[in-house]
């Protein structure tokens, strides 16, 4: 599909999507608990569809009443064999592999060519220690074997989604179990999400320092009637728009947030404060909207940048390539990408999302100035399907074309 998008002024109040973050994290725990639970607010994403998909894989049961999930609890302990789809959701990889190695049972994990690329390190060097089957092929993962209670070391440098995959496994099992991190550990405000998410199901995590979890096993997770919050990620890039000459009122954010990502307002603040040196290793899902509103003010520097190659796409390269559309050319570096200030212009060439989400919003923000055609804009349906109808209920002139 593509998105074609004519110069033009976002105006208006925008209520935030629901949390893709939490809305995973909320759904899982209430599969995880015996009895019905109900999730309400959760925008039914490409990626929630995966999580929810493979959640029926386990056993559990969801049905959908709109944006209202009922979910029936399961025990994965005693799975059957199965194959979980996690399309292109890399949460949904990480979370599921964990509970995939409860049951003993052969279970399959399948996905995109591209969310498979993605690194599994931390899981196959777990497995290899444990005597545990991780086999990979073309089109998924093979896994086989059960977890044990007892002392798991894990680096904290590569995803947290490791850390949080282990958290929902690890209290089903007999005996404590205690995580340690090995530093630096990033995107740190992703488990504070999951611990939240495990503590309101009633299910006992505890920092016991810095770098340590520790778990209290044989939980029982417990029933709930909850709502997912407003997801900051993806309201920044409707207040982005008011560094595009726009006027847009986000409402429907918790003040009270753990998402790392609320830090866009103060990111955005110091952006248009002047040339700004700001850190994304606890954000990196900011990265492309960051860079954007960066090149509409007065340029900035980004550290922290080395994991984004490790998204959806390649995303400080894939930015580079489509920025460059637009005649701003972002400096490379290993873990810092400098953004210039400075007049850019309409693209001659079609854009392309690279079939990333984040990717196709962020170049939205440049069209709506210059105006452009963007390639793959199907991409938001990976965690906004409606995205391009909320740009239109704000004035925006889009067209959009198979």
């Amino acid at each position: 599909m593509r998105a074609i998008i004519q110069p033009g002024t976002a105006r208006g109040s925008v209520a935030a999507p629901p949390s893709k973050s939490m809305a995973h994290r909320l759904l899982i725990c209430a599969a995880l608990a015996e009895g019905e639970s109900t999730v309400r607010g959760v925008d039914p994403s490409q990626d929630i569809l995966a999580t929810a998909d493979c959640l029926t894989a386990l056993g559990a049961s969801l049905s959908w009443e709109g944006n209202t999930v009922r979910v029936r609890g399961c025990d994965p302990r005693k799975a059957v064999s199965a194959t979980l789809c996690c399309r292109e959701s890399g949460s949904t990889l990480r979370f599921m592999i964990p509970l995939c190695l409860l049951s003993g049972q052969p279970m399959r994990l399948e996905g995109s060519e591209t969310l498979l690329s993605r690194p599994l390190s931390v899981y196959e060097d777990l497995c290899r220690e444990q005597g545990l089957r991780l086999e990979h092929s073309k089109d998924g993962l093979l896994v086989q074997g059960r977890l044990t209670a007892g002392e798991y070391t894990v680096s904290g440098s590569i995803s947290s989604q490791f850390i949080s995959g282990l958290l929902f496994a690890l209290p089903l099992l007999p005996g404590n179990s205690r995580i340690r991190l090995l530093p630096p550990v990033e995107s740190r405000s992703y488990l504070s999400l999951t611990l939240q998410a495990l503590q309101d199901a009633g299910v006992q995590v505890s920092w016991a320092d810095e770098f340590t979890l520790d778990i209290a096993g044989s939980a029982a997770f417990r029933t709930q009637d909850t709502v997912v919050e407003g997801d900051y990620s993806n309201a920044a890039f409707f207040e982005a728009f008011n560094y595009a000459g726009g006027d847009v009122t986000v409402t429907g954010l918790r003040a009270d947030s753990l998402q790392g990502d609320r830090v866009y307002r103060d990111y955005f603040n110091a952006l248009a404060k002047g040339s700004a040196e700001l850190d994304l290793t606890d954000c990196p899902d900011l990265a492309p909207v960051l860079f954007v509103t960066a090149a509409l003010c007065h340029g900035a520097v980004f550290t922290g940048t080395r994991r984004l190659r490790f998204k959806e796409s390649d995303r400080g390269a894939v930015m580079a390539e489509e920025m460059a559309k637009f005649g701003i050319t972002l400096d490379m570096e290993e873990n810092r990408i400098t953004v210039p200030a400075g007049a850019f212009h309409a693209p001659a060439e079609p854009l392309d999302s690279h079939n990333d989400h984040r990717i196709a919003m962020a170049l939205s923000l440049l069209c709506s100035r210059t105006g452009g055609e963007i390639h793959c804009a199907e991409a938001v349906r990976k965690s906004f399907p409606d995205y391009w109808y909320r740009l239109r209920s704000l004035g925006l002139n889009i067209t959009l074309m198979d």
